[in-house]
């Protein structure tokens, strides 16, 4: 795994090494062990690695023999072994034995068709020193990162916004549409980012950027089979095995390192399930790390502990406090580059220092099933409210949603009215193409009542006409949890899941995650199942449980789906809560970015201590407005004690050198 980064100036002769290296300096963290630029007419690239496959002979940048394609990279090409014997077949010979050398071979022979060959997590650019031309593109999902700034003939891309923003190109300024989108979906769709002017390489594009030439394209795109069209293997039973393969076959690539590999173990179905293919495949030693939490509400360690003594592993864990998550959100926010509606990423953020501190750079995880196969309470949610809309006076119906949240004491008990209030928001509104989500998207709106004239005149759009333009075709035929399904995966998946939680949490502590569930082959076969192989009744990811019965306890196979949450108003706007995250919220601070207003903002906080109830929207709102004022001030006003003024490597480097060249 690495960090890239580079500016492409046709008008430029050449770009000063010195500010590839500032680029560089900030995202060291993605890459400890070595770095490289590369320096051409008008072209700078660089890269800091972290070694993971061949790690005496895999540096970047790299170039083919002839010296005509440079390549930086960030990712891991996991069928790289098969792709190499073909490559061998048609002549080609390889100086490494690196995944780097492949893809950059891959790409000579194929071009952009080279894309659809391979099984991995990627981000990468090359440049053509014969063609002058540049391409970049990303993985499937969107696994890794990859930003981009184009004005005036510049080109600037890199792994981080932070980084980009150290290129001279661009500067940092808030995007008041980005936002306003963030406070309904939770997340900023692609290509948008939080700051103007600098956008995201959307999952499954590929970019070409030449002598009057743009291309922004798609190479794969998520799709879920019509209702209409019958899954293509036999019965369910057939589904299970097949799903069985895959999943087999996905852990086995996903074991390839030089490197030990170990496991995230939260002591739900999917990391379980992950944690098991491992030892199915390596039956050795297999460290696994897991999340503890202080507050019981949001613990699962027994859970853990039961499935690390089941399967053999050693164990380690980590307990996240209040006080944890209050002195490591600004810095955890430093690696988000956007606003938090959660306080999730944090604890994440220290699990990942658990696994540095152990010696490991792999980790392999479980997320992607949720999405693929029903697992979350939205789609269940989804489900409920269309049943009951069918009759909405029905006082029985609704009270199914009560299974779904029994840790939100909100809808417990007594409580029906405001449970049919708070879920019966557009409840017959079943046209809807967002209908599964329109529950969701109207309580983080809700968080808006805080924003200020100025914001709310600078952000007046609709985001969910945005996002009509998002659908793909025949997204109308789409049975209800397939919709809902697409939505979280094109949405939540990449744009909060594998970023905020998943990519940042991990590279902050050099550490990479795998994640099985989302080979492209299973996300292929999962969005082809019928809906009922997914949910039936309300028991979620049917077919994964039914395969891992047996396999693993009882207890966790058939434990009810506990969303991973972490504490949000306790923990930020305590009274042990560190100064800064107070002055971020002080008038003043709110009234020099011009976005909150002072008085609700007061009112909010105020709620945490006076003894009334702090509901799922209070501490949206709390989180949000936060994180916000802190990015700002760590981006915009530039009060940052987490940027690098060198660049510095976290173990003794064995390259780290500037290649120049004049064609």
């Amino acid at each position: 795994m690495c960090g890239i980064s580079g500016i492409y100036s046709p008008n430029s002769f050449a770009i000063q090494p010195a500010t590839i290296r500032k680029m560089l300096t900030q995202i060291r963290y993605r890459g400890p062990d070595e770095s490289g630029i590369y320096i051409g007419a008008g072209i700078g690239m660089g890269s800091v690695r972290l070694s993971i496959i061949d790690l005496l002979r895999g540096q970047q940048p790299m170039s083919d023999p002839e010296g005509d394609l440079w390549i930086v990279y960030n990712g891991e090409i996991f069928n790289y072994v098969e792709l190499r014997q073909e490559l061998t077949g048609l002549g080609y010979r390889f100086r490494t034995g690196s995944d780097t050398e492949v893809l950059l071979m891959l790409y000579k022979q194929y071009r952009e068709g080279c894309l659809e060959k391979l099984n991995g997590q990627f981000a990468f650019a090359i440049w053509d020193s014969k063609s002058r031309e540049l391409f970049l593109a990303r993985d499937r999902i969107g696994i890794r990162p990859l930003y981009y700034f184009h004005h005036n003939g510049d080109f600037v891309f890199a792994s981080e916004i932070k980084s980009i923003m150290e290129s001279g190109c661009v500067t940092a300024e808030l995007d008041p549409t980005a936002l306003n989108q963030l406070f309904t979906f939770w997340t900023i769709p692609s290509p948008g980012t939080m700051f103007q002017g600098v956008y995201e390489l959307p999952p499954g594009y590929f970019l070409r950027i030449g002598p009057g030439q743009f291309t922004l394209e798609p190479y794969w795109e998520l799709g879920f089979t019509s209702r209409e069209t019958p899954f293509s293997t036999g019965g369910f039973q057939d589904a299970v095995e097949e799903f069985d393969s895959l999943i087999t076959d996905a852990v086995r690539l996903r074991l390839r390192s030089d490197v030990q590999v170990a496991a995230y173990l939260s002591g739900g179905i999917d990391s379980s399930a992950t944690t098991y293919y491992i030892k199915k495949v390596e039956p050795g030693l297999l460290n696994t790390f897991s999340l503890g939490f202080e507050q019981r509400e949001y613990d699962e360690t027994s859970f853990q502990q039961q499935v690390s003594r089941w399967l053999n592993t050693s164990h380690h864990a980590v307990v996240s406090r209040d006080q944890d998550i209050a002195s490591h959100f600004a810095q955890v926010l430093w690696h988000t580059e956007t606003p938090l509606l959660r306080t999730g990423a944090v604890p994440m953020f220290q699990l990942s220092n658990l696994v540095y501190e152990h010696g490991i750079k792999v980790v392999i995880t479980g997320e992607g099933a949720d999405e693929l196969l029903g697992g979350y309470n939205i789609f269940k949610e989804a489900l409920i409210r269309e049943f009951w809309s069918r009759q909405p006076e029905s006082r029985i119906r609704p009270l199914l949603l009560q299974k779904l949240y029994p840790y939100l004491a909100q809808f417990q008990g007594r409580n029906r009215n405001l449970l049919k209030f708070f879920f019966g928001y557009g409840l017959q509104e079943t046209s809807s193409p967002f209908y599964s989500h329109l529950v969701r998207w109207n309580n983080s709106n809700h968080i808006k009542e805080h924003f200020t004239r100025e914001l709310r005149d600078a952000s007046r759009h609709d985001p969910l006409e945005s996002l009509t333009g998002m659908l793909p075709p025949g997204f109308e035929k789409l049975d209800l949890l397939s919709r809902a399904q697409w939505i979280e995966s094109k949405l939540f998946l990449s744009g909060y899941l594998l970023s905020s939680q998943g990519d940042r949490m991990a590279m902050a502590h050099s550490v990479e995650g795998r994640y099985p569930f989302l080979d492209h082959r299973v996300i292929e076969f999962c969005t082809r199942l019928p809906s009922s192989y997914k949910i039936r009744g309300l028991n979620e990811k049917y077919l994964l449980k039914k395969l891992m019965t047996g396999r693993l306890p009882g207890e966790v196979v058939n434990r009810p789906k506990q969303a991973y949450r972490a504490p949000v108003a306790s923990s930020l706007v305590a009274g042990n809560t560190p100064g800064y995250l107070r002055e971020m919220l002080s008038p003043g601070q709110l009234k020099k970015h011009g976005l909150f207003k002072p008085d609700t903002v007061e009112k909010l906080l105020g709620r945490p201590g006076s003894g009334s109830r702090v509901t799922e929207n209070d501490n949206m709102a709390i989180a949000g407005i936060l994180s916000t004022q802190i990015l700002l001030d760590l981006f915009v006003s530039g009060n940052n004690p987490f940027r690098e003024t060198r660049l510095r490597m976290a173990c003794p480097v064995r390259y780290d050198k500037t290649i120049k060249v004049t064609k």
